[in-house]
C-alpha cells in the first residue's frame, strides 16, 4: 500500500513539474523524507500529511481515516508544530 501511495505521489509531483528538493522545501520536510515516501519506505505520519498537503492530495488520506475524523485537520498547518527537544540533564534555563 505504501509503495502504491508513494508512486502516485511521485506522479502527482512530476505532473506539476516539481523536483523532490522543491517539494521537500514546500512541505517542510527533508529530501530524505520525500525519497522515503515516494519509494514506499517508512516515513512519519506528519511527513506524509505535509507532503500530501503540498501536493493537494489530502483527499486521498480521508479514505484511510475513520468517518468521524474532521477532514479540516489535514488542511491546518498549525497542527504541525516544530519538534521540541528536552533540555540536557543538569542544564539550567534562566
Amino acid at each position: 500500500m505504501l509503495k502504491v501511495l508513494g508512486e502516485n505521489l511521485k506522479a502527482s509531483r512530476l505532473a506539476v513539474n516539481l523536483s523532490q528538493q522543491v517539494a521537500a522545501e514546500r512541505s517542510g520536510i527533508s529530501l530524505k523524507a520525500v525519497r522515503n515516501i515516494e519509494s514506499g519506505e517508512n516515513s512519519s505520519t506528519l511527513s506524509l500529511l505535509s507532503y500530501c498537503r503540498t501536493l493537494q492530495k489530502t483527499d486521498w488520506l480521508m479514505t484511510l481515516a475513520p468517518p468521524e475524523l474532521d477532514a479540516s485537520l489535514f488542511e491546518r498547518k498549525d497542527v504541525f508544530k516544530k519538534r521540541q527537544r528536552a533540555s540536557r540533564k543538569g542544564s539550567t534555563h534562566g
